[in-house]
């Protein structure tokens, strides 16, 4: 076939190629701006207020030597961090976070020292707060803050050794009372964490009333309760700290009633006690006192100033610990520095804490009676030797357990008689109201 004939047979589709690439070029051409010639760098445009001879606007690609004005720009260089805010999660360590932040386990275990009168960071809890404050200008610990919550702060300060310190700040709030009530359905124990007690507000209602009711035997279905529980906020919002003010139960022949009094014990409404007189000390025999109560002490490890809260008993590895009075025990540890600890609650303004232990014999959640032996005294944590580091704490505050004033008489003495009739009537008022307006009543057999 001639060349012209095969030409003019070339398929539609080159042909439409051919006619329209020249126009793509030409139109590339046009619109591509001049700045695309320039190496394709990110551009980061700064507003200068030069003078009117110089260019307030300039490009810069890579950086360079700015030519000097009269007039500059004053960029400021972003501060540098001086605080992190750490909400505690379930399942948080502090030794993890630590890690976290870059903070160093030399630092950390420098705070726990300081921390060993206290025990505070022992048990984180979800919802409190850790901030940790640097140094000027440097990555280094200056301080660090427990926030327990808006009413109970503990603040840890590093001294020039690098040893810390701690300062608590403690606002007392306000008490707010709910009544709770409800009917044995069941077990006593069940009946009443239903109505809304908690398990270790259970546990010290049922301990108020040990010496007059056998709750496995003498509760029964249909028995009713009533409860006055005291609730702490400050500025509106829960501390979660209780306590039980008043407590009743109605059996169907028989009432028993108890009263918390401004010595911290409970009684009947005739005044007598329902809680057997304090130990002074926590052991079967006397032993000589290695360390006394002073919250200026000199470590004897250390030799820095730290406070000793409780009292050193030089005892034998293996001597029985007693507890000083019925209650509940609310802790359990093991402290790197305080050793193995046991804390227990002793109805409504007392706590001891016993140190140093050897061995456990009791767990968190029980029932203890005045006497009963609940550990094994020992050696564990830093110490100097074989010994039981014994506190008792009066409204969350250590005090000297030698000296300090603990119940001690079987009733109400007769100079506040008056004083706690009055309770009486108020709590007793509190006790049958039905339209109190923090009330919470719950009946279990719904």
């Amino acid at each position: 076939m001639p060349i012209l004939k095969q030409i003019l047979f070339v398929p539609c589709k080159y042909v439409v190629v051919v006619i329209t690439l020249p126009f793509i070029l030409i139109a590339h051409w046009l619109y591509t701006p001049e700045a695309a010639s320039l190496p394709q760098h990110p551009t980061t445009v700064i507003n200068l207020d030069f003078p009117a001879s110089v260019e307030s606007t300039i490009a810069i690609d890579t950086p360079t030597e700015l030519p000097v004005q009269k007039e500059t720009a004053i960029i400021q260089p972003l501060s540098n961090k001086s605080e992190d805010k750490v909400v505690i999660r379930q399942g948080d360590m502090l030794s993890v976070l630590f890690d976290s932040y870059n903070l160093g386990q030399t630092t950390l275990r420098n705070i726990l020292s300081a921390d060993e009168s206290l025990l505070a960071l022992e048990t984180l809890r979800p919802g409190q707060i850790l901030y940790f404050r640097y140094q000027e200008n440097t990555p280094q610990l200056e301080e660090m803050e427990l926030y327990k919550h808006s009413g109970h702060r503990i603040v840890y300060r590093r001294s020039a050794d690098g040893s810390f310190t701690y300062e608590t700040f403690i606002k007392e709030g306000k008490w707010h009372n709910e009544r709770i009530s409800g009917m044995v359905e069941g077990s006593f124990y069940l009946s009443a964490q239903r109505a809304g007690l908690t398990k270790t507000e259970t546990a010290i209602v049922t301990r108020i009333f040990q010496d007059q009711l056998d709750f496995s035997r003498a509760i029964r279905k249909g028995d009713k309760f009533q409860i006055v529980r005291s609730v702490q906020t400050i500025d509106g919002q829960s501390t979660g700290k209780t306590r039980i003010d008043s407590a009743r139960i109605q059996r169907r022949t028989h009432e028993h009633t108890a009263f918390l009094f401004d010595d911290g014990r409970y009684y009947d409404k005739q005044g007598k006690s329902l809680a057997r007189a304090f130990m002074r000390t926590p052991l079967a025999k006397s032993y000589r006192v290695s360390s006394s109560f002073n919250p200026r002490r000199i470590h004897p490890v250390t030799g820095r100033v730290a406070p000793h809260n409780g009292v050193d008993f030089a005892t034998p590895t293996g001597t029985k610990v007693l507890s000083i009075s019925d209650g509940v025990v609310t802790r359990i540890g093991n402290h790197p520095f305080a050793g193995r600890y046991i804390d227990i609650q002793h109805g409504g303004q007392y706590k001891t804490r016993y140190l140093h232990l050897h061995k456990m014999l009791v767990r968190r959640g029980d029932s203890i009676s005045r006497g009963q032996a609940i550990a094994l005294s020992g050696n564990s944590g830093r110490s100097t030797g074989p010994h039981l580091h014994f506190e008792l704490h009066i409204h969350g505050q250590p005090v000297d357990p030698m000296k300090a004033k603990i119940p001690i008489s079987r009733s109400v003495p007769k100079r506040h008689k008056d004083s706690f009739t009055k309770k009486v009537v108020a709590q007793t008022f509190l006790l049958d109201t039905t339209t109190q307006l923090t009330e919470i009543v719950i009946n279990n057999s719904e």
